[in-house]
């Protein structure tokens, strides 16, 4: 009686492990969204898309520290280097439009 009760909390014991494998593995990988993991691995786990989600989730390494940084910059370089052609070409279309009405006097 005591042997199916202990192999009956080895199996839940199992079984929750299995299930939370992806949060497990997201842990042991020093993850920096841990939490978000375990959370989405909670309440999406048991569907089978859930927990691969989580499972791809939890193997993904982590995005370099200053990326948000890099993001920011690049972002502002563009538009930077957009708003410099813009003016330009509306400086260009100006002297162009100059030229022209000198000619005609």
């Amino acid at each position: 009686m005591w042997v199916k009760t202990i192999v009956q909390i080895a199996e839940i014991v199992a079984a929750l492990a299995l299930y939370f494998l992806p949060a497990i593995m997201a842990d042991r990988r020093k993850r920096h969204d841990l939490l978000t993991i375990a959370l989405f691995n909670a309440c999406l786990g048991w569907t089978v898309l859930g927990w691969v989600i989580a499972m791809r989730w939890a193997l993904v390494p982590n995005p370099p520290p200053d990326l948000e940084h890099d993001v920011v910059a690049k972002r502002r370089l563009v538009g930077m280097r957009t708003f410099s052609k813009a003016l330009v070409t509306r400086i260009q279309q100006r002297g162009a439009k100059r030229n022209a009405d000198a000619a005609r006097r």
